[in-house]
């Protein structure tokens, strides 16, 4: 059985007609677009093989929740005293360890512990 003419040719989890995705089949086993009304019976999907893949880009070195990465030899100083060795000017970087909307976390490195 041939699918009814459409508009524009979709995959089959989309309605030929209006875009939407389509739900799951009802008891009838026909399946109907919620946004358009467009209607399929099961069986219009006999024979058909729908495949989804899912792929994942490669992680950078030192991305996401504050995994990885060395702090930085050098960078822009601040006037705070090492609680260590008492030395005045930290080296400090900051980093976005949660989500966006909190604050980023500022990390102090002294130069002369390290």
């Amino acid at each position: 059985m041939e699918l009814p003419q459409s508009r524009f040719q979709s995959r089959l989890e989309f309605c030929p007609e209006c875009g939407s995705v389509l739900p799951r089949p009802g008891p009838p086993s026909s399946i109907r677009c919620p946004r358009c009304s467009f209607g399929l019976q099961c069986s219009d999907f006999e024979g058909r093989t729908v495949r989804s893949s899912l792929e994942f880009n490669a992680l950078e070195a030192g991305a996401g929740r504050g995994g990885g990465g060395a702090a930085p030899q050098e960078g822009p100083t601040v006037d705070r005293r090492c609680p260590r060795c008492g030395h005045e000017g930290m080296w400090f970087h900051t980093r976005q360890m949660r989500s966006a909307d909190e604050g980023q976390t500022v990390f102090y490195t002294c130069p002369r512990c390290r």
